[in-house]
């Protein structure tokens, strides 16, 4: 099973060199903040020099300044930091400021109360998709898949639906220059049957992604588009295929799966207050 990224494991990719209106100062901390994750919940100040790719001296500045504005804590005894609960605060606030989970709400709402099972909201984010809402089903004991976790795009359900939506040339561009590889022996993964997939998810409106990544998962995705056809995001459903057969999961599950992403489209521009 591929292990999932939540979005602060990412490591913050850097800037050309040349951009004068870089600060590298605040690219530093994030890089501090983005060395934890869910295999390092804990680092010495050592290892967050060499995860955050800083020498000793100013990892302990950025550390210490992290620490007096609430983000990291340290241990007295063991002096090792972790990330507080304020590291939660820039999630927060995308999702309260975020037009798209505002408005997918209520249908995701609506289709976990209906269905029972997995209902997710996600969007793409170069070439992963990133979940911004999960409703767990009751089917389900545990999950790897929370709010936050990163997914390559091109072997999810919602992933194919949103490149889908993308011009022909964009989407094979994007796809050629991501580092593909087969998940589990039903991942599609080579360019010639991703692209053939694209076109069969344009033309029927959802994608179908069958234990591509994780074993037993079914998980049917539909495109949230904006004013002009682009993808904003993708709703999706995962159920357990010993319980639900793929056949069985699209015929039950695709039209109201699509019926819901129609409704959450946006078909005029939103508007922007403040």
């Amino acid at each position: 099973m591929s292990r999932t990224r939540p979005a602060e494991d990412a490591i913050p990719a850097r800037p050309a060199r040349e951009d004068p209106l870089f600060v590298r100062s605040i690219e530093k901390a994030f890089r501090v903040l983005s060395a934890f994750g869910a295999g390092r919940p804990t680092l010495s100040l050592g290892q967050i020099a060499e995860a955050a790719e800083l020498d000793k001296s100013a990892a302990q500045r950025f550390a210490h300044t992290l620490e007096r504005l609430g983000y990291l804590r340290k241990d007295p005894d063991t002096r090792r930091f972790e990330l507080t609960t304020r590291a939660l605060d820039l999630g927060y606030h995308y999702t309260r400021a975020s037009p798209i989970v505002d408005r997918a709400m209520p249908y995701l709402l609506d289709l976990s109360r209906t269905t029972e099972e997995a209902i997710s909201l996600s969007v793409l984010d170069g070439a992963e998709i990133v979940y911004l809402a999960r409703f767990m089903s009751r089917h389900m004991v545990s999950s790897n898949v929370i709010v936050g976790t990163r997914l390559p795009a091109y072997c999810t359900a919602p992933g194919r639906a949103m490149l889908a939506c993308l011009p022909q040339g964009e989407a094979r561009a994007l796809l050629a220059a991501t580092e593909r590889k087969a998940h589990s022996p039903h991942t599609l993964w080579r360019l010639p049957e991703l692209m053939a997939s694209l076109n069969e998810t344009a033309v029927r409106g959802y994608a179908l992604a069958v234990e591509e990544i994780f074993p037993d998962d079914v998980s049917l995705g539909a495109a949230v588009t904006g004013a002009r056809g682009e993808p904003v995001g993708a709703v999706s459903i995962s159920v357990a295929r010993l319980r639900i057969a793929p056949e069985a999961a699209e015929a039950r599950f695709a039209p109201m799966l699509c019926a819901a992403a129609r409704s959450m489209s946006f078909h005029v521009l939103p508007r922007v207050t403040g």
